[in-house]
């Protein structure tokens, strides 16, 4: 964006301060309805609580976001969850930017999803299964009022499609589709042959009553579901006539190939609609692959081939061209084979051929984790994992001017730039440990000029900046809860490493107290604790029963620079076991209400890996929870569908590879498997541990929660397994997960309260 003036920037402060829309909306919407998460006239809030389970389930879930062309309406999803039918439910809201009532999307029915402003402002499009599988459908848009009217489905493809998009032309929309790529591609040309075939495949498959299926190769499964021989397209459906064409026609690749790192079509098309970049992983073998590249597509020849245009070894994704066709952006990896390798963001020139990292000459050495164009062309906006933030940062495409948008506390996603009354703004969602994601506007002239305001003497950008909340969906119960705010503190390793550690007092706290201690350790191993809100491991539901929750960033944890992150490869068991127990050290001792007497320890994925690796090396925990840990690495090496991970993670400096028998005939010592594998170290278990694993997480397969259960049995250690037949590497279905607390809190309870 083009900064503006130091005088202009002087008026706007006096005269457009931040906008804060919709924060004085009625709780009622225009059909009289109470609009999510806000409290009808009349209501008063109740004395301060801590939270239940129960309200956790209660809590509305923002889902996708779009901001029409025009920069005046929001479009979101919110997902309710009804415990007592175990069921997640998306509907589609609507309101005005600038301040207005969240109104229900007319023509949007429950469970539909993924809404689109078309770039006319004419339009929108979004995803429905009301007609049978899930399909694109079209509804025209009157921008000056908001309604949305005369929906009719636009796609009949018998694969169905998702991960809509629409072409800046408003013409058509590219979208994916799940596909046997050896039947005859689905174009206009023979629409019926290549969908009928898909269709009749499909029928043959779901009604044959022998299930068995025959592998030739790997991915043969991955994460939750047996992936067959179907694979995703990327197809061009024309809004008006309705022609229709694979992009990938008889590609046995996944196109966008699987990712957890993004949503949608993992494209994008040029601001003329004639080319279209996307992403591919081209390699033979899946399972030992993690370098997608960056292929671009004319759209205007039906005879044209995809181009190469990443020149990376590692992973490249999330292509995205610039409004004036110039560049195409993306994000990079160096290092094949490492699928948590420096995330950088990669500018690639259309007319010259050639790609720089944008962020090489500031010594950047956190990940790009997102990225948005802002309208001048010159600058992007990108999201990064800081010291448990993820604070938004704006960098310009010469490379030579990087700024950290404000002081935000918490981390934001989704993020967009807009110009609202002719100011730069970043719109996105926000979310912290005590409160879920809402949809926030910041006002980036605030967030960055803090110097050249205070030129002016005027002190208008506190220490921390709060952008405005869009969206209110949990207010009225936020203000229910006794949520107590994250604390940061750092220690000094052994070694004389620094490192970060975060703790959450119990709701109500009395600091003349002693509070036992959750002791969380988090996955990935490259992940993170932070300043976020999860469903699935929240910090805050954790404290409320009374504990004092201690976690701890170890080397290999994500925002402190890649070399941190790498610190993990190959040491396992080494640095990151140190780091956490001298992290709960210096809690214990620098924290007099923690009660070092009652500790449990409690990981997942690689924190369940890092709990079986404390059951086997300490006795200074009362339990132990281990949910979906490694407990044999050779054994997990052979049952895990992505070989890369294990290969890179489990080799050394010495090895030509990182394979279990790369190592035949070495010392224990020297071969990693065996050195961190935490089934070794049985002879030393003692402490009291619930074990949880689901039989559908191919990342980490059952069988290593089975076989932690039955060492711990046989060795007579106090123990318990939560077994899961129909979840994978996480728990999501409501029920399932209001078991998966009870059950955890239950076991930390009976081993950690009014015990000696």
């Amino acid at each position: 964006m083009r900064r503006l003036p130091f005088p202009l920037v002087f008026a706007v402060l006096l005269v457009l301060p931040t906008v804060h829309p919709a924060q004085t909306a009625s709780a009622q919407t225009a059909s009289g309805q109470t609009a999510p998460g806000q409290t009808a006239p009349g209501q008063t809030a109740p004395q301060k609580r801590p939270m239940t389970f129960e309200d956790m389930m209660a809590m509305k879930r923002l889902g996708d976001t779009a901001v029409s062309p025009d920069g005046k309406w929001l479009a979101y999803s919110v997902t309710t969850v009804d415990l007592a039918k175990n069921t997640k439910t998306a509907e589609l809201w609507l309101q005005k930017i600038e301040g207005g009532e969240p109104m229900k999307l007319e023509v949007g029915l429950p469970g539909d999803s993924g809404v689109q402003f078309a770039p006319d402002d004419k339009r929108i499009l979004f995803l429905s299964s009301r007609d049978g599988g899930q399909q694109i459908w079209l509804a025209d848009f009157d921008p000056a009022t908001g309604v949305a009217s005369n929906a009719r489905k636009l796609t009949a493809i018998a694969t169905y499609a998702d991960n809509a998009k629409w072409s800046p032309d408003a013409k058509s929309i590219v979208f994916t589709s799940t596909v046997h790529p050896d039947c005859p591609p689905i174009t206009t040309a023979d629409f019926a042959t290549g969908n009928t075939c898909n269709a009749d495949r499909d029928k043959t498959l779901a009604a044959s009553k022998v299930k068995a299926q025959i592998f030739t190769h790997l991915l043969y499964r991955h994460w939750d579901h047996y992936t067959g021989e179907k694979r995703f397209h990327l197809f061009q459906v024309l809004v008006d006539g309705g022609g229709i064409r694979d992009l990938n026609p008889n590609d046995p690749h996944d196109v966008p190939p699987f990712s957890l790192d993004w949503s949608g079509c993992g494209c994008d098309f040029s601001p003329d609609a004639k080319e279209l970049a996307f992403t591919e992983n081209p390699d033979p073998v899946p399972a030992i692959s993690t370098s997608p590249q960056i292929y671009t597509l004319d759209l205007t020849s039906l005879a044209a081939k995809p181009v190469k245009v990443s020149t990376s070894a590692g992973g490249n994704f999330n292509p995205a061209y610039s409004p004036d066709e110039k560049y195409l952006a993306w994000r990079s990896q160096a290092r094949a084979g490492y699928e948590s390798d420096k995330f950088r963001l990669m500018l690639y020139d259309r007319a010259a051929k050639t790609t720089k990292d944008v962020l090489e000459d500031f010594n950047f050495d956190n990940w790009a984790d997102e990225f948005s164009w802002v309208d001048d062309s010159e600058h992007l906006l990108f999201v990064s994992g800081e010291k448990g933030e993820a604070p938004v940062y704006e960098v310009n495409v010469t490379g030579d001017d990087l700024k950290r948008d404000g002081k935000t506390q918490g981390s934001w996603s989704g993020i967009h730039f807009l110009l609202l009354n002719g100011f730069p703004h970043v719109l996105g969602t926000l979310m912290r440990v005590d409160r879920p994601s809402e949809v926030v506007l910041g006002n980036l002239v605030l967030m960055n000029d803090t110097a050249r305001i205070s030129r002016f003497g005027v002190d208008a950008t506190p220490p921390t900046y709060t952008p405005a909340a869009l969206t209110h969906l949990n207010d009225a119960l936020i203000a229910q809860l006794d949520l107590p705010k994250l604390e940061s503190f750092w220690f000094t390793a052994a070694d004389g490493t620094k490192l970060e550690g975060f703790l959450i007092r119990p709701p109500g706290f009395d600091p003349n107290k002693k509070y036992p201690v959750k002791f969380l350790i988090h996955g990935g191993p490259q992940g993170n604790w932070g300043d976020d809100w999860s469903y699935r491991w929240n910090a805050e539901l954790f404290a409320a029963n009374g504990y004092v929750v201690v976690m701890i960033n170890f080397r290999g944890s994500t925002g402190y620079g890649q070399q941190f992150v790498d610190a993990i490869n190959g040491d396992w068991g080494g640095k990151p076991f140190t780091d956490l127990m001298e992290g709960l050290d210096y809690a214990e001792q620098h924290y007099p209400f923690i009660d070092k007497d009652r500790e449990c320890a409690l990981g997942a994925s690689y924190g369940g890996y890092m709990a079986n690796w404390v059951l086997g090396h300490t006795n200074r925990f009362k339990c132990i929870v281990s949910h979906d840990g490694m407990f044999n690495a050779e054994s997990a090496f052979g049952t895990t569908e992505e070989d890369w991970f294990n290969i890179w993670e489990f080799k050394t400096p010495e090895s030509k590879g990182g394979h279990p028998w790369d190592y035949y005939g070495k010392p224990d010592s020297e071969n990693p498997y065996r050195k961190w594998s935490p089934s070794l170290y049985a002879k030393n278990f003692k402490t009291p541990t619930l074990v949880v694993h689901g039989q559908l997480d191919y990342r980490l397969d059952v069988s290593e929660g089975f076989q932690l259960f039955d060492t711990l049995q046989l060795e007579g250690v106090p123990s318990k397994m939560l077994y899961f037949p129909d979840e994978g590497h996480w728990v999501l279905k409501p029920q399932n997960s209001q078991l998966w607390w009870q059950t955890v809190n239950d076991w930390v309870d009976q081993w950690t309260k009014n015990r000696d």
